[in-house]
């Protein structure tokens, strides 16, 4: 088996987010006095941490008070709401189960906030994750290679050993710049188009093309 670390995308790859991500905006806009956005408008946004999708659901011309607020007001609700609707992916937790009975390492790096990664991780996939890294003050995010690094630095494992999994351009970026392989899932919040342009070669529709994936 070429891999012996599988590191994971959080939304949109593992766990289907979006309701929640989009009732918590909703929710945060509406305390601000900000207008609403919809489900596929944040689908578009997210990605890329919490600062970058509150600044592009804010209209244009926020002044800093206000994404202050804004900012505040999302941390507070979403850590009440981020298992509201919140749910795996079909199949998901039994091929990670499946992969750690094949004696692979598994992590989780994400732009999520580091409370909720852990939060959520813990709900929906106990005892399934070596690691898992979040958002945190002091640390690029993704697509900068810092958090992956770190898991690999961690867990003992090489570059060559290590295979990154996500959804997004950012997830193929990701990878891209740790210098380690990516596997693309067609499941979530980006179409494979995006993968595709952002240099994807495997992209799996479905948890049993995955494990193909991951241990041939």
């Amino acid at each position: 088996m070429k891999y012996s670390l599988a590191v994971f995308d959080m939304d949109g790859t593992i766990l289907d987010t979006l309701d929640d991500l989009t009732n918590t905006l909703n929710l945060s806009l509406e305390e601000v006095g900000m207008p609403l956005r919809t489900k596929d408008e944040v689908r578009s946004f997210v990605g890329n941490g919490v600062g970058k999708l509150l600044e592009r659901a804010v209209p244009c011309g926020a002044s800093v008070e206000e994404m202050a607020r804004l900012t505040e007001a999302f941390r507070k609700n979403y850590a009440a709401h981020c298992a509201d609707m919140t749910r795996p992916y079909d199949g998901v937790p039994e091929a990670i189960a499946a992969l750690r009975r094949m004696g692979m390492k598994t992590a989780v790096v994400s732009n999520k906030v580091d409370f909720a990664v852990q939060t959520l991780k813990d709900d929906y996939f106990p005892g399934l994750f070596d690691m898992a890294v979040g958002e945190r003050d002091g640390v690029r995010r993704k697509p900068a290679p810092d958090s992956v690094n770190e898991v690999m630095r961690v867990l003992g494992k090489s570059r060559e050993e290590t295979v990154y999994i996500g959804d997004s351009d950012v997830d193929a970026d990701t990878a891209k710049n740790a210098g380690v392989d990516f596997v693309g899932v067609e499941w979530g919040f980006r179409p494979r188009e995006v993968l595709i342009a952002h240099g994807a070669q495997v992209i799996a529709k479905d948890t049993d093309e995955l494990l193909e994936a991951l241990t041939k």
